[in-house]
């Protein structure tokens, strides 16, 4: 038998749906008050704001917090092929307080961003620029992002109504790591100068395994290569992503010494002499040392042939080289600037020189 409702009372499900509206209500005023307490994404980060914990696997999402930190004043940008370059080397090298934000994979247009966000908020010594053939592409307008998420208003002044833009499922969980940290509990994904070792542990190098990575990523590119739609790219092709290399070095102060390295890769993953691949990746060089000339910056070209690319041991696979090849590659570009020379033993070329 159904109880009746006294007079004037809700019925059951109304008072349900009340109950459970204002639980939400509740819930959600508690997860917007404790990422933005936690802040997880730096974005009170700004000049005598200190940053939080790098606590998020994309990069994407850590890097901007220490662009506006106004913590340093000298910067790295770039791919993974530039990560390893140690902000404490380069330091001892170039003097200033290094941050080092190459990001894994990261497109021209990333890396544009995120430089851009850099500059807005601080005034660098110095500025390192590493280069891959991506920025050579011709395509690189239209390929500006990856399969990453990218989160574009974390890199726009101001960050319009960031406290909520924040506020989901991922960034609950970076804050919840952020919580884990400030008790203690969990180590930082990142170093607050967003350097980390991502290569395996030195006494964990396998030769052998090196040396296969290698020959496997070259049949696949002789494969794809024999495939009957194969057309290299001509030399002459458009770079358009040379034009945002150019504004950025252009924006940066007069007095700022501003570094642009192509970075070295095993010699297999160069374009053999005389290949259109080749004559694409000279002409590449080409323009930008021209900019390099014309807005003062020294360009430094370690993608040759030499005892650091030719070398399989010094590779974990064809892109990304050994710990130890990191720190020649500091002191390359240091014997570079102050010298303005090729280095006697072919590790590297300085296409553009200017003094500091």
């Amino acid at each position: 038998m159904t109880r009746a409702n006294p007079a004037g009372s809700p019925p059951e499900w109304r008072r349900f749906a009340l109950l459970f509206l204002a639980v939400a209500a509740l819930a959600g005023l508690a997860c917007i008050g404790f990422v933005a307490a936690l802040d997880p994404y730096g974005v009170r980060a700004a000049p005598g704001r200190a940053q939080g914990p790098l606590m998020d696997g994309n990069q994407r999402f850590m890097y901007p917090q220490i662009a506006r930190s106004g913590a340093y004043d000298g910067a790295v940008f770039g791919t993974s092929t530039a990560r390893l370059l140690d902000p404490a080397d380069l330091a001892r090298a170039f003097g200033g307080r290094f941050a080092n934000l190459s990001m894994n994979a990261a497109t021209p247009y990333e890396q544009t961003e995120l430089a851009r966000l850099y500059l807005r908020h601080n005034r660098p010594r110095v500025l390192l620029f590493g280069l891959d053939t991506t920025w050579c592409e011709p395509d690189a307008d239209e390929r500006r992002l990856t399969f990453r998420a990218f989160p574009a208003w974390l890199y726009r002044p101001g960050i319009p109504w960031g406290a909520l833009r924040q506020v989901n499922w991922q960034s609950l969980g970076t804050a919840f790591e952020a919580l884990m940290f400030r008790l203690g509990l969990r180590p930082a994904r990142l170093g607050a100068d967003g350097y980390a070792v991502f290569t395996p542990p030195e006494a964990a190098y396998d030769a052998a395994r090196a040396a296969a990575h290698i020959r496997s990523a070259q049949a696949t590119q002789a494969a794809a290569e024999a495939e009957p739609g194969y057309r290299p790219t001509p030399p002459d092709a458009p770079m358009p992503a040379l034009a945002w290399l150019d504004a950025l070095l252009a924006e940066a102060p007069p007095d700022t010494l501003k570094l642009v390295a192509f970075t070295p890769v095993h010699v297999s993953q160069q374009g053999a002499p005389g290949s259109p691949t080749a004559e694409r990746e000279a002409v590449c060089k080409a323009r930008v040392a021209s900019l390099g000339r014309e807005r003062g910056a020294t360009v430094v070209d370690f993608r040759i042939p030499s005892a650091i690319t030719a070398q399989a041991a010094n590779y974990w696979d064809p892109l990304h080289y050994r710990l130890p090849v990191a720190g020649r590659i500091v002191a390359g570009l240091k014997a570079a600037q102050e010298s303005g020379r090729d280095d006697p033993g072919g590790t590297f070329r300085v296409l553009a020189h200017v003094p500091k």
